[in-house]
């Protein structure tokens, strides 16, 4: 059989059966759309999350108190012999490799200011936070370098707090009441918007040591450090656990660096983006039965076609091979149908919610093209099979 026969019979078997043929290849693309769609979600999901772990940058690294145990939690929380203090953060400023140092205590507090009142959450830092995690300020400037033991009533107001306190007035220079004590602004941050569920515009700043008075903390929730570009993180991770194993004597302490977050976080995200293409996958095995089914039926149809191109001289690998090509022509266009539904679908979900991160991700385009044409030509085997062991005489009686 010539190769133009081939495509001929194969473009006829189709196209004569105009109906039959758009519901085989409506199935397959139903299935490769929802592929598409879950993964376009799922992806842009995975790269949503991770460009908010890494907006801080990629050289910090988190040091905790309570060394973490099997079970995967830190103790700290619960308490430990020596906890992290104010000093471990200035011994760890001292490192050749620190950029930036900042010890955090973080709660929650009314905030009192122009007559008006609100509850906030309230970090106790100190100066290098802006620095440690690229958060500019708006207007004014952030807490000053005092004495880390003995710093001014000072305070640093988000945006949301002073627009829902002061409104459009400037509260630079102005005092407000946080937990019962006065502190004087002297800055507002830069609108930063939600991370991960947290508005860190909803919230004020002030002294480290102030912020474990009011909280009633005789320890830090953790030290973060921005170390310098270039710098091994291995070495930046044995300096740091050396200062502190010094100081306190044992390793009852954790350090998390930023690309353990992101290897967690990366691969929990992998699993989840291939899960939702699992779940689209679902629908292709859907249209791949439809076209067991459909050519099922084609094949009792076009019994007495077969009988004749037999009797003509066809071997059964040609019957065989024709009827497969035409399941994977079916599932090829219902494929590139499906590719095309779902990249608009997903585009058009993204207008419609533009909070909702979409991105097609084209690994999975290509493979959700490849396993289409695969169910098709799977599909088509048995069906195929049985065309081509059809008896030319017997199949001719059909007629």
């Amino acid at each position: 059989m010539l190769a133009k026969d081939f495509i001929r019979l194969t473009g006829s078997a189709i196209i004569s059966h105009k109906l039959r043929s758009f519901l085989t290849m409506l199935g397959i693309a139903v299935g490769i759309s929802a592929v598409v769609i879950l993964t376009s979600i799922g992806e842009g999901v995975h790269r949503f999350i991770l460009s908010e772990f890494t907006q801080f940058g990629t050289t910090l690294i988190k040091v905790s108190p309570g060394k973490t145990q099997t079970m995967g939690m830190s103790i700290g929380a619960f308490g430990t012999e020596r906890p992290l203090s104010i000093d471990d953060a200035e011994a760890l400023k001292r490192l050749s490799f620190a950029k930036s140092v900042v010890g955090i205590i973080q709660g929650n507090a009314e905030v009192e200011g122009n007559r008006r009142t609100r509850r906030t959450t309230v970090f106790g830092t100190g100066h290098d936070f802006p620095n440690a995690f690229s958060m500019p300020l708006q207007r004014g400037q952030f807490l000053p370098d005092d004495d880390p033991l003995a710093p001014r009533a000072l305070a640093v107001v988000g945006s949301k707090v002073k627009a829902e306190l002061f409104g459009d007035s400037n509260p630079i220079g102005r005092r407000i009441r946080i937990g019962g004590d006065r502190y004087r602004v002297v800055g507002i941050m830069a609108s930063k918007g939600q991370v991960l569920g947290f508005d860190l515009d909803d919230t004020v700043y002030i002294p480290l040591a102030r912020g474990l008075e009011m909280f009633n903390r005789v320890g830090l929730m953790e030290i973060d450090l921005l170390y310098h570009e270039g710098v091994p993180e291995d070495r930046v991770v044995s300096g740091i656990r050396r200062l502190l194993v010094t100081r306190h004597g044992r390793e009852d302490f954790t350090i998390t660096t930023q690309r353990q977050m992101l290897d967690v976080m990366g691969s929990i995200l992998d699993i989840i983006t291939f899960a939702v293409a699992a779940i689209g996958a679902i629908s292709l095995l859907v249209g791949g039965i439809g076209i067991v089914t459909i050519m099922t039926i084609a094949v009792s149809e076009r019994t007495a076609e077969i009988g004749l191109i037999r009797a003509l001289g066809a071997r059964q690998a040609q019957i065989l091979s024709l009827f497969l090509g035409e399941a994977v022509v079916l599932s090829a266009f219902g494929g590139i149908a499906g590719l095309i539904g779902g990249f608009g679908i997903a585009q058009l979900l993204h207008l419609l919610i533009p909070a909702l991160p979409v991105h097609t991700p084209w690994t999975y385009v290509l493979l959700a093209e490849a396993t289409a044409i695969a169910i098709g030509l799977a599909a088509g085997v048995i069906p195929a099979r049985r065309a081509a062991r059809l008896d030319p005489v017997e199949a001719l009686r059909d007629e």
